[in-house]
């Protein structure tokens, strides 16, 4: 039997249906060029004629020119209608895919309950609706619903709407766990039966995540028999979304030897899977297998001192065979190794017998008790070491900060901060407003120091966090920040700790600022001559 892997996304059709994914017809585009860069070999990209995204979808998808078939998705013609003049059909017909998805009913409940028709005319919806797609030149692709239940209940009828759908000249037959509560043993032993019943047959499958199984189940589908996997990028689909094509790909072709994407597009995924991320606005769990931030993120003192000897001892594949890298993470549990991998991948000299090292592990311990957490901000880590190691120099001094907040009954909330620097022996006073206070003074200190650093002017932050540390004592607690900056090249994590929001906001602001000007080599301070002698005082 081959071991060549179809690969199925549906993304954008039935991973717009998860909780908080909402896709515009721009955002549908984008996320299928990428799919097409992976490798998928067939990208569905929702129903036709169903909302005017769907319309300027498979409108515009053709300017792309994908390897990918695109695919439209719908159901069997209605129940006591003629195929040839159902409009759904006929919609599907006039999006100019490639390829078409027709969902059809394979559990007898469903029959009687949902459509309330026949076992019969359920039958001849399916064939007809095949047959009349098949003689216009498509290629089809038939989703069994609920096959996984159908056929516990009832396995004559549910492999009768397989036979039908076959006989109709359906290209793929997919057997689809709805529910998604199948479990896998369950779905090997239901695929092999199909596989007997019908081994001329193609066969697919497409899980949902309602037992945190749909990965597995693909995984017992394949090995069953099926051919064609169907799922989402991150999983996302409706309830508890669909199989994880982002887990599934890696599995299927570096575990068990299946020919899913080429060698240079598997080194794509984690990219893509982020990329998707970003599009659809949804936040990527760290830990997801593979792809995520923490998937080869290493923690124990014990463990890095492993893997600096060979990752093999922590890591189940090479990061990089998916497009990802092995991370250290420094915290209170870190050993000197922890330090002198973090060093290492900065770059630094640093020597692990010094007491310089030392000194630092017990300052990272000391930070963390108060607070602070290195684990999300490298960029505040990397400043700490540097500076240990003397590699550091302040290009500019805080002397004093001053914020103003000022609400007028009927007006928005004003925030105005006055900021005092001293950068080579200048002082440098700006003011400026922001749409709060944080903004504020993010405003002001970088109008402070973009005229003596331009580069500057194309960092910007990202996202702005506060963890509340010590609940009980109300709004006394110490609070942690934690800032995302970007430029146009890179991003980077900073931290603040205080019983103050602002003091924290401030001190994660100066790491943000500090770093930036890392990135660029701008480690000495700047000479006191070639500064501006105008603006020295802004407001």
């Amino acid at each position: 039997m081959s071991k060549a892997i179809s690969i199925f996304d549906t993304t954008l059709r039935d991973g717009t249906q998860g909780e908080g994914v909402s896709l515009s017809a721009d955002d549908k585009l984008k996320i299928a060029k990428k799919l097409d860069d992976l490798g998928a070999h067939y990208i569905e990209g929702g129903i036709p004629g169903s909302n005017t995204k769907d319309i300027e979808f498979f409108k515009r998808v053709k300017e792309l020119k994908l390897n990918a078939k695109v695919v439209a998705f719908g159901s069997t013609r209605r129940k006591g209608s003629i195929a040839s003049e159902d409009a759904n059909l006929k919609r599907i017909l006039e999006s100019g895919a490639q390829a078409a998805t027709l969902v059809g009913k394979s559990w007898d409940f469903h029959v009687h309950t949902a459509l309330q028709t026949t076992l019969e005319e359920n039958l001849s919806m399916i064939y007809d609706s095949i047959a009349y797609l098949k003689q216009s030149g498509m290629e089809v692709i038939f989703d069994a619903e609920h096959f996984f239940d159908g056929f516990k209940h009832n396995p004559e009828y549910a492999q009768a709407v397989m036979s039908k759908a076959h006989e109709a000249g359906a290209d793929w037959l997919v057997m689809c766990d709805t529910n998604g509560g199948t479990m896998p043993h369950e779905v090997h032993e239901i695929v092999s039966s199909l596989h007997l019943l019908l081994p001329q047959a193609h066969l697919g499958i497409h899980t949902h995540n309602d037992c945190e199984l749909a990965v597995a189940n693909t995984l017992s589908a394949v090995q069953a028999g099926a051919r064609q996997v169907q799922g989402t990028m991150n999983g996302y689909g409706e309830r508890c979304g669909n199989a994880n094509l982002a887990s599934i790909i890696p599995n299927l072709q570096l575990k068990l030897g299946y020919e899913c994407v080429a060698e240079d597009s598997m080194k794509q995924l984690t990219n893509v899977a982020r990329y998707i991320s970003e599009i659809a606005n949804v936040n990527m769990p760290i830990n997801q297998p593979y792809v995520g931030n923490a998937a080869f993120a290493h923690k124990g003192g014990i463990h890095v001192s492993a893997i600096l000897r060979d990752s093999r001892t922590y890591e189940h594949i090479v990061p990089e065979l998916v497009g990802n890298k092995q991370r250290v993470l420094v915290s209170e549990l870190a050993g000197q190794s922890n330090i002198v991998s973090k060093a290492q991948e900065m770059g630094l000299e640093f020597d692990p017998n010094s007491a310089n090292s030392r000194q630092i592990i017990e300052k990272i311990k000391d930070l963390e008790h108060q607070g602070y957490q290195f684990e999300g901000a490298d960029a505040s880590l990397e400043l700490l070491i540097r500076e240990a190691n003397g590699d550091m120099k302040e290009l500019f001094t805080f002397e004093s900060f001053k914020m103003l907040v000022e609400k007028t009954a009927g007006k928005s909330v004003v925030s105005e901060a006055f900021v005092k620097l001293n950068v080579a022996g200048t002082s440098v006073y700006t003011a400026a407003e922001g749409n709060g206070p944080v903004n504020a003074l993010d405003n002001a200190l970088r109008k402070a120091l973009v005229q003596y650093f331009p580069s500057l002017a194309h960092m910007h932050l990202s996202d702005y966090k506060v963890r509340v540390l010590d609940e009980k004592d109300a709004t006394a607690a110490k609070v942690r920040v934690l800032i995302e900056s970007k430029n146009t090249e890179n991003t980077w994590n900073t931290v603040g700790v205080s019983e103050n929001v602002i003091e924290a906001s401030w001190e994660a602001l100066v790491h943000s600022f500090r770093y930036a000007l890392l990135q660029e080599r701008i480690l000495d301070e700047p000479d006191a001559r070639s500064l501006p002698t105008h603006g020295l005082v802004n407001h």
